[in-house]
C-alpha cells in the first residue's frame, strides 16, 4: 500500500499533532483514525479550542452533572472536564510515546490570564503536571518576557513543557536559552536529562495576516508584492536560529548527559488568506526534527494534494534575511511592532475564550441543574 502524503511527511522527520481536542473526537474514535491513517502522533490544545469543544453538543453533560454535586468554580469545573479529555489521549497516544518518546505528547495550556505572572503560571503548571502526572503531557505556557522565567523554572523542575505563542524570533531564542538554562539546572540538581522535553510552538498563518493588512495599507507596488511571504520567511529563521542554538560545546555538554533539543513546532498553519494555497504552512516548512500542529481540514487538505518537495525549511534563507532586514523596513513595516502586535492580541484573544469559556460554564451549570 502506498505511503499518504503524511506518511511522506513523517518519513523526512516531521511529526504531525493535531491542534484540536475534543471529547466527541475521543469517543467517536475519530483520533485513532488519524493516528492509524493520517500519521498524527500528538495533539495540541488552547482555551478557544475547548471553549469550542465544551459549548457544542452535550458530550460533558452527564460529568457535568456529577461535577456539580461537589464544585461549585467554573473554571474547576472546566479543569476536570479537560483532564479527563486529556487523560484519554494520553493514554491513547502512550504507544506513541513508548516507540518515540519525542511523540505521543498532549498540551493543555495554563490560565492565559496569568501570561504576565510568572508565579501563579508556575504554580498552575506544576499543579497541572501533578494532578495528571503523565511522562506524555506537556503543559502549555506562553512565551512571554514574563511566561520565560516560568518556563525555565518548571523545566528546572523536570517538568515538560510547550512554549506557545511565539511570534517573533527574538523571543524564540529566549525561550531556546530558558529551556537550555532550566535543562542545566535540573541536571545540576541531580536530574537526569532525558526525562524533560519542550517543544517551542512558533505561530506561522498570523504573521503573514498581521503583515498583508500593513502591506494592503502602504499600498505601493512594491509593499503588495511583499504579501504572504514573512510568516515561511520568520519560521526559516528560527529553524536556522534553532539550529545554532542546539550545537556547540554548551550544548554537547548536556546532550551527553542525555539532553534533547527543544523542538520547533509549528503552530497555526491553515491559511487564513483564499488567496494563498491552503496548504502553504505544510509545504514551505518541511524538515527534520520539527512539528507541525494542523487543524483537521488542514490534515485532510495536505492528504488530498500536499507536496513534500525535500526540507523546505531551509530553502531561501537569504531572501528570507533580505526580507527582514530590508525589503519590509524599505516599505515602512516594522517587524518589531508586528511581532509585539501579534504577542499582545495571542495573549489577548487566549483570554478572551478562556473567558467565554468559564461563562460557557456558568451557563451549562444553570441548565444542567435545571
Amino acid at each position: 500500500m502506498a505511503e499518504s502524503r503524511l506518511q511522506q511527511l513523517s518519513a523526512r522527520g516531521q511529526s504531525v499533532w493535531i491542534d484540536y481536542l475534543s471529547r466527541d473526537l475521543l469517543e467517536t474514535g475519530e483520533l485513532k483514525k488519524m493516528m492509524d491513517e493520517d500519521a498524527v502522533v500528538g495533539v495540541t490544545s488552547n482555551p478557544t479550542i475547548f471553549q469550542k469543544a465544551i459549548s457544542h453538543g452535550n458530550a460533558y453533560d452527564e460529568q457535568f452533572k456529577v461535577l456539580l454535586e461537589r464544585e461549585d468554580d467554573p473554571k474547576e469545573i472546566f479543569l476536570h472536564l479537560a483532564v479527563l479529555d486529556v487523560q484519554a489521549a494520553l493514554d491513547l497516544l502512550w504507544p506513541v510515546h513508548e516507540r518515540n518518546p519525542q511523540d505521543g505528547y498532549v498540551s493543555l495550556e495554563v490560565d492565559p490570564t496569568f501570561a504576565y505572572d510568572p508565579k501563579a503560571t508556575y504554580q498552575e503548571a506544576i499543579r497541572l503536571h501533578e494532578w495528571i502526572a503523565r511522562p506524555n503531557l506537556y503543559v502549555k505556557i506562553p512565551g512571554t518576557e514574563p511566561g520565560l522565567e516560568a518556563i525555565e523554572d518548571c523545566i528546572a523542575k523536570g517538568r515538560s513543557i510547550n512554549v506557545t505563542l511565539l511570534f517573533s524570533l527574538q523571543m524564540h531564542k529566549r525561550a531556546m536559552e530558558a529551556y537550555v538554562r532550566g535543562v542545566e539546572r535540573f541536571v545540576e540538581g541531580g536530574g537526569d536529562a532525558s526525562n524533560v522535553r519542550s517543544v517551542a510552538s512558533f505561530f506561522v498563518s498570523r504573521v503573514d495576516t498581521e503583515t498583508d493588512k500593513r502591506l494592503d495599507a502602504i499600498g505601493s507596488e512594491e509593499a503588495l508584492a511583499l504579501r504572504g511571504k514573512l510568516a515561511v520567511a520568520n519560521a526559516r529563521i528560527a529553524y536556522e536560529n534553532y539550529k545554532q542554538v542546539f550545537s556547540g560545546g554548551r550544548w554537547e555538554a548536556l546532550e551527553a548527559k542525555g539532553a534533547l533539543p527543544q523542538r520547533c513546532l509549528w503552530a497555526s498553519t491553515s491559511t487564513k488568506n483564499p488567496a494563498y494555497k491552503d496548504v502553504l504552512y505544510v509545504e514551505d516548512l518541511i524538515g527534520p526534527y520539527t512539528v507541525n500542529t494542523m487543524p483537521e481540514e488542514t490534515i485532510l487538505a495536505f492528504q488530498d494534494h500536499g507536496e513534500v518537495r525535500g526540507d523546505t525549511v531551509e530553502d531561501d534563507l537569504d531572501e528570507a534575511h533580505a526580507l527582514l532586514q530590508e525589503h519590509l523596513p524599505a516599505v515602512g513595516v516594522d517587524y518589531d511592532d508586528v511581532v509585539a502586535t501579534l504577542e499582545k492580541e495571542g495573549v489577548q484573544k487566549f483570554s478572551d475564550s478562556f473567558a467565554e469559556l468559564l461563562e460557557g460554564v456558568r451557563a451549562k451549570r444553570e441548565t444542567v441543574a435545571a
